[in-house]
């Protein structure tokens, strides 16, 4: 029988080495920028660095001269930074992976807004903004609207308009730049009053299964999200239209398999995108899925890559309870001297972990994406309210020592 090699693209965190426990062998091509995030890169085949700002033609050139010498049987790739380079290469070399045009359309949120809009999935209003006024116009057309990058995560950059004098802090905000975020332009869209909430779901051949549905917190005015809680508490009417509508997306972009983390409100006018992403969720979701549903998509994900059926096992977990993480976020600017309390949190009957997100030493510069956190707190209840209390307990149990920035910029 023929070992299995695997093409990690992007450093694949753990995941290699997950890989390799099967009897796989692994290979990584990854940024030259990120190979000292490689773990335990001596236990590859071979790491290949590639400058970040090479062509995709240069990623797929140097993965086929490693697939002449050693042929990769599968590809796969962890998170959202490398999946368009993951995609060239598969369709390069023939190994079965997202295509380009569905990473292309999850990733450019105008393609994807112009795409549902075509195929009448989503009549959510937008428009791509080139200037402050376009922002403006939009907003005495449509009212209250949300301005963000085309491309990005983690909240970087969005921002709420819920009048005109909104407008020049929020095209600021969007049009700026931000780590990670390439510079592809600003799109504006009609904001959707409502509860928010995340699909975690699973395709494999084209046919998608919801593995559980997340209650989203977030702050109003950045959307940077402040807690979660699975399973969201829907009635069954509700929970069957956010999946049916959440099927349909994923259908309509050309999503055939993996894991989906597919953000919605839920309003008056029923459920309506925010975006969608082809990988599991962060913020810890996949380990509030896995205490509720028994489900663990990371090992879903090593399983379907190589080559085995999941959504069987998936349809066959059972839930129980609820799970419930929740951050720390501090307003204002200055540096974080120290953190106390995390015994006192740890003792609410519920939580389950306390984890610091910043170390003594981080400038802090108010709530301006997921990066801007302090701290987490995760904890299990038998209703979703009583898990969402007790996080929120433990978060409220911790101290923060911060030395504040004086009027000049220097810290007092």
């Amino acid at each position: 029988m023929t070992t299995e090699h695997v093409l990690v693209v992007g450093t694949g965190r753990e995941f290699p080495a997950r890989f390799r426990e099967t009897g796989a062998e692994t290979s990584v091509i990854v940024r030259v920028e990120s190979l000292h995030k490689v773990r335990e890169p001596a236990l590859n085949r071979r790491v290949i660095g590639v400058r970040a700002d090479a062509p995709d033609e240069e990623w797929v050139a140097l993965a086929a001269a490693a697939h002449a010498v050693h042929p990769f049987t599968r590809i796969a790739t962890v998170g959202e930074r490398e999946q368009d380079r993951c995609a060239a290469i598969g369709a390069a070399l023939e190994l079965y992976t997202h295509s380009v045009e569905t990473v292309a359309l999850v990733h450019d949120k105008l393609r994807m807004r112009e795409k549902l809009a075509d195929l009448g999935v989503d009549s959510t209003a937008f428009v791509f903004a080139d200037a402050e006024s376009d922002v403006l116009a939009f907003f005495r057309a449509n009212g209250p609207c949300v301005v963000k990058p085309i491309e990005g995560a983690g909240s970087a950059g969005v921002a709420l308009v819920r009048a005109a004098e909104d407008v020049p802090a929020a095209w600021v905000r969007a049009s700026g730049s931000h780590e990670g975020i390439p510079a592809a332009g600003v799109i504006v869209e009609q904001f959707h009053d409502g509860d928010q909430y995340s699909v975690e779901g699973f395709a494999e051949a084209g046919e998608h299964v919801t593995v559980s549905v997340t209650r989203k917190y977030s702050d109003p005015l950045t959307f940077v999200e402040l807690g979660h809680v699975a399973p969201a508490p829907l009635t069954a009417a509700e929970r069957s239209a956010i999946e049916e509508y959440t099927n349909r997306v994923l259908a309509a972009l050309g999503v055939e398999f993996g894991p989906t983390h597919t953000e919605i409100v839920l309003g008056a006018d029923g459920p309506r995108l925010i975006e969608t992403h082809v990988r599991f969720g962060g913020d810890d979701i996949p380990s509030l899925t896995l205490d509720v549903t028994g489900v663990d998509l990371a090992d879903c994900v090593v399983r379907q890559t190589l080559g085995e059926k999941v959504l069987p096992s998936i349809r066959s977990s059972s839930g129980q309870g609820s799970s419930a993480i929740w951050f720390a976020a501090l307003a204002g600017s200055g540096v974080l001297e120290s953190v106390s309390g995390q015994d006192e949190a740890s003792a609410v009957e519920g939580v389950t972990s306390v984890q610091l997100l910043a170390k003594p030493g981080a400038v802090l510069d108010g709530l301006a994406s997921s990066e801007s956190r302090v701290a987490q707190v995760r904890a299990v209840a038998d209703r979703p309210a009583d898990a969402v209390a007790a996080a929120r307990e433990g978060v409220r149990r911790l101290g923060f020592l911060v030395r504040a920035k004086a009027h000049d910029g220097a810290t007092v």
